[in-house]
């Protein structure tokens, strides 16, 4: 069985049932099975795409990129879905890397696409809404019948490439099976106690994992009801929480900000919502406190795109006790604590985190070095730091490479992080590292001011004394407008590393 029997089963269990609401109209299980077949006659027939044919999509979200990612279940093709944020130049290179039959755009982004056209040879061009030179969608759809093909997608078909943020240089595809999207809506079920009677929001780009997977594919899965909003507004969120009253939403520390900063905040009631899963990057305590404040149970996912990506969970009615974890292993997944020769290491000492679980990463595409050094023995090694603490609960310390060596004394940019984040003139804060003659490496803190607040170095540098060892204090600070981040909300270290460099 394919990833599109789930619709064509729970069309069958929920007939009329909305799967999907967008843009004031419902899509209900039954429409929605019927748009896939049509959608994977139409791929098969009008553009020849056969089993193991990539499929490029850019565009905002849209029930038509998950009629995509179905259609591509069914004829055992491989969905590949563009970051709509990356430049031109960023773009070709993974279109270049993956090679896709057809390339799928919003009418935003064919501009975009129309300069790298000398990158797409053999490559069919399709616009929603059709444009110049391009094959128009509704056109391809009349001309594929009825009939839906046979399917052609198994379990261990590859069904996604989904390419990495590229936070330390050129982006790699992570490629996901049909059993790694299954498996992970199972491991999303448990996390969530996730079921038909539920109504899940989704305003963070499906082009990621945790806007697709999460909870977007695991409630397509189970029959509940997906509200989809083309991207994230504050204001339409919080409309959509008084309106809708969803019961599940994933949320970003970037996105739970301008949400709380949002007029709206205040006037919205969040009692619908059984609980608001976040993540992503280390979530500040105080952002996590005022969602908790006004009756939020606040869960967390631990993953990566190479995980699909839940793979460690706090469950929501353990987040207000565990301010910090991550949580334990996902329902079918393991994690350990190893050391640089890949020892386990004991309770409380910090290592690298492996996962294994079906839910993992196939391989890199195009890229086996990568893959042997990522996957050994069936473990996934994430690159992150993290101490397993006596219950067998997680807390994810930094990334490995964003580690600081200063004096030979390792030091973790994110517990200075979360001294930051207590200080109330801090709107947001990263520490890097930066090359020193004495010592190797030192801690830089680059902050962005809260507006009206006077903060100064001598400030910053007193917010330390008594919290950490004096090895750890950061040795200078720099303050900046912004900080650099992925659409995911993560904080892009590399660029923010070259920014201090010269500061010094």
């Amino acid at each position: 069985m394919d990833l599109s029997h789930w619709i064509e089963r729970n069309a069958a269990f929920h007939g009329a049932k909305p799967a999907i609401h967008f843009e004031g109209q419902d899509i209900s299980y039954v429409a929605f099975d019927r748009r896939i077949k049509h959608l994977a006659a139409a791929l098969e027939k009008g553009l020849g795409i056969s089993p193991g044919d990539r499929l490029a999509h850019i565009g905002h979200n849209a029930p038509e990129s998950l009629d995509l990612l179905f259609a591509c279940a069914r004829l055992g093709a491989i969905l590949v879905p563009l970051n709509w944020r990356l430049a031109a130049p960023e773009l070709s290179y993974i279109i270049k890397d993956c090679s896709p039959s057809a390339l799928f755009a919003g009418p935003e982004f064919r501009s975009t696409i129309d300069s790298i056209r000398d990158d797409l040879s053999d490559c069919r061009l399709v616009g929603y809404g059709g444009g110049e030179g391009w094959e128009d969608y509704d056109d391809l759809l009349e001309a594929g019948g009825e009939d839906g093909p046979v399917s052609a997608g198994g379990s261990e078909t590859p069904v996604l490439i989904v390419y990495t943020s590229g936070t330390t240089g050129r982006p790699k595809g992570a490629v996901l099976s049909q059993a790694a999207i299954a498996w992970n809506a199972v491991n999303s079920a448990h996390l969530h106690d996730l079921s038909s009677a539920d109504t899940v929001l989704t305003f963070l780009p499906m082009f990621h994992v945790g806007g697709l997977n999460i909870q977007t594919t695991p409630a397509l899965h189970a029959g509940a009801t997906v509200i989809i909003q083309r991207r994230f507004e504050p204001d339409a969120a919080l409309a959509a929480i008084r309106e809708h009253a969803p019961s599940l939403l994933v949320n970003v520390p970037a996105t739970m900000q301008a949400m709380l900063d949002h007029p709206d905040w205040a006037k919205t009631d969040f009692g619908c919502l059984r609980v608001m899963m976040t993540g992503s990057t280390n979530v500040p305590a105080p952002l996590i406190r005022a969602y908790l404040d006004r009756g939020v149970a606040v869960g967390q996912v631990y993953g990566s795109s190479e995980t699909a990506p839940i793979a460690i969970v706090l469950r929501g009615e353990d987040g207000a006790a565990r301010i910090g974890s991550a949580g334990t292993a996902a329902l079918h997944c393991e994690a350990r604590v190893v050391d640089a020769a890949g020892k386990d290491l004991p309770n409380g000492e910090p290592g690298e985190i492996l996962i294994r679980g079906p839910n993992i990463l196939s391989e890199y595409w195009n890229d086996a070095a990568a893959t042997e050094a990522a996957l050994k023995d069936g473990w996934f090694h994430t690159g992150d730091i993290g101490i397993r603490d006596a219950d067998d609960y997680y807390t994810i310390v930094d990334r490995k490479k964003d580690m600081i060596i200063s004096g030979s004394e390792n030091v973790y940019p994110a517990e200075l992080e979360a001294v930051l984040a207590e200080c109330p003139a801090i709107l947001e804060s990263a520490v890097v590292g930066r090359p020193d003659e004495k010592w190797g490496e030192v801690a830089v803190a680059v902050i962005v001011r809260k507006e009206g607040h006077d903060l100064e170095h001598k400030d910053v540098f007193g917010l330390f004394e008594g919290a950490l060892a004096r090895y750890k204090h950061p040795r200078d600070v720099v303050f900046t407008e912004t900080l650099p981040r992925n659409v995911m909300g993560k904080i892009l270290k590399f660029e923010i590393r070259e920014m201090v460099k010269g500061s010094g």
